[in-house]
């Protein structure tokens, strides 16, 4: 079954480019997208997509949007937003990202709250980019190197982070260097 995508964005040309970006991957569905939040209420009742990509900066509309349904709330990045505003996001995108990063993002974040419906709960096993990011979180990269390790934001990179304390229960980054060694995605060889 494909996701459907809503995209909740004031700018035309924004909205344009991703949507030729996301039109070629086959998991999504596009849906109509949004350019008036004044709209937005009567879409999602309309449309009932999966995930919602929105500005960033329309942060009480996403807040809105996560009140009233049960789905993803993606946040759109392409210029500053404070760390505060993006935490109410399920994940963030930025648009500097590549075209198979912003789709994985997309994707893992639906993954995660399909799993998480179906189960009744929330999901604690950590998804491959995830992983990726925790060893190198335990090898002392800041969010800034492992963004460009793994050819993401650093935005993207702190929701990752978010989503592993969330899953693990570790808040430090020692635990989760422990973490990392005891589920063997690491050895002491490896650390710096």
């Amino acid at each position: 079954m494909k996701t459907r995508v809503l995209i909740v964005e004031p700018s035309e040309v924004i909205v344009a480019g991703l949507t030729a970006l996301l039109a070629g991957v086959t998991r999504f569905k596009l849906l109509e997208p949004v350019n008036d939040v004044a709209q937005l209420r009567e879409r999602l009742i309309a449309s009932k997509p999966d995930v919602v990509v929105i500005n960033a900066t329309l942060v009480e509309s996403a807040a809105a949007v996560r009140e009233a349904e049960d789905m993803v709330v993606i946040a759109l990045v392409y210029q500053y937003v404070e760390q505060l505003k993006l935490r109410r996001f399920d994940a963030v995108i930025d648009i500097r990202e590549s075209r198979a990063s912003i789709a994985e993002t997309i994707i893992e974040a639906a993954t995660a709250q399909h799993e998480s419906a179906s189960a009744g709960a929330v999901s604690y096993e950590l998804s491959k980019r995830e992983t990726a990011v925790l060893v190198l979180v335990a090898k002392g990269l800041t969010n800034k190197e492992i963004a460009d390790q793994l050819n993401v934001s650093p935005h993207t990179v702190m929701s990752h982070r978010k989503n592993i304390m969330h899953k693990t229960g570790i808040k430090s980054v020692a635990g989760l260097t422990v973490y990392a060694m005891l589920n063997n995605l690491i050895d002491e060889s490896t650390l710096i």
